[in-house]
């Protein structure tokens, strides 16, 4: 079972996050902040090519996902990366059905397979 689902396009890196931050809306979720982790590392000296984190959430998932077993807050919120590397636009997300592995005693039901789903579909249509 792979952790990430990763998808390359031929969208330019500006292009791909506003993709993302437009489809996270229609999939139901909200887009709670943007990362600019290239920007945040390049004021502390560090160089790194163009990459953000889109956070979002679902507030149903959320609340479902935390009476189950608080410590699935260290996951949260669901997050989706746009990132360059050798001058290729990505766009990866983890993938919720992991969340079995980390927490086994937690009956989390089929809803890691339906927010797997839906961050999939997310991806997908930003591509």
């Amino acid at each position: 079972m792979e952790f990430d689902y990763t998808i390359t396009t031929a969208k330019s890196f500006d292009e791909a996050v506003r993709s993302v931050e437009e489809e996270i809306p229609k999939a139901g979720m909200r887009v709670l902040y943007v990362h600019d982790v290239q920007k945040t590392l390049e004021e502390k000296g560090f160089k790194r090519e163009p990459f953000k984190i889109v956070e979002f959430c679902n507030a149903k998932f959320a609340s479902e996902f935390l009476n189950i077993d608080i410590k699935i807050g260290l996951c949260l919120p669901c997050k989706i990366n746009v990132y360059t590397k050798d001058d290729q636009t990505f766009i990866s997300g983890m993938r919720p059905i992991v969340l079995q592995q980390f927490f086994p005693q937690a009956n989390l039901g089929e809803r890691p397979k339906e927010v797997d789903q839906v961050i999939q579909n997310i991806i997908n249509n930003a591509k």
